[in-house]
């Protein structure tokens, strides 16, 4: 026998819940890093950067950010003109530069996470681990039925 699906209003608050926590995650994360010069959301860019595989152009940052192009852009720029990030030239693709951390880059990215680390470990104590695990998959199911492609952003 199969649940039914949360209704609307259960769905609505649980998005409505998503954005406070949202909103207090940037918070605490702006206060966590402005020591190092650093929003959180030049810490996100940051971290896009230092985690991607390979070096990446900024639309390919933006893509695994889930964010504006233009904004990330915006943020690589104020990064560069800092030190954190630098371009190199992108063999695939003319006036597509590839971002890199810089070696001031790698040493502020180190210093968030040793800010970062004992606080989240921290937090991480009063959760337990399937509850965790529970919500990661109802946000990657959110995150899912939200991307462009899912009829649900066009479904009446």
């Amino acid at each position: 026998m199969t649940k039914p699906p949360p209704s609307d209003e259960d769905l609505t608050a649980f998005i409505l819940t998503l954005f406070r926590v949202n909103n207090l995650i940037l918070t605490w994360g702006d206060r966590l890093v402005a020591p190092l010069g650093l929003t959180s959301a030049r810490w996100q860019v940051l971290g896009a950067v230092a985690y991607a595989d390979q070096p990446r152009p900024v639309s390919w940052l933006a893509r695994d950010l889930g964010a504006n192009r233009q904004n990330v852009q915006r943020i690589v720029n104020e990064l560069e003109k800092d030190g954190i990030v630098a371009f190199k030239l992108n063999p695939h693709h003319k006036r597509a530069q590839l971002v890199v951390l810089s070696d001031k880059g790698r040493t502020v990215f180190e210093a968030a996470l040793a800010l970062y680390r004992p606080r989240v470990q921290a937090l991480a104590r009063h959760i337990a681990p399937e509850d965790l695990a529970a919500a990661r998959r109802v946000l990657d199911a959110l995150r899912a039925g939200l991307s462009p492609d899912d009829d649900a952003l066009t479904a009446p």
